[in-house]
């Protein structure tokens, strides 16, 4: 049995992040991703979700990073 040891940084985070990947699963056309075992996709379908999810999330940091002002 496999063992999940990522913790996120915020408590709490962990719901978000699972309605985050199936919202990017079913942008990228993989339907019922929540209810599918994993282990039967395989890698690449696996990690076009990971690596899409990495992608918006640095654009939403880029994005918010832009309208902050520096700090002295």
């Amino acid at each position: 049995m496999a063992r999940n040891t990522n913790k996120p940084a915020i408590q709490g985070a962990s719901t978000f992040l699972d309605s985050f990947k199936f919202e990017v699963a079913n942008e990228l056309g993989l339907t019922n991703y929540n209810q599918v075992d994993k282990g039967s996709l395989s890698s690449r379908e696996n990690g076009y979700v990971g690596g899409y999810m990495v992608r918006k999330m640095i654009q939403f940091a880029e994005q918010h990073m832009g309208t902050q002002q520096p700090q002295q």
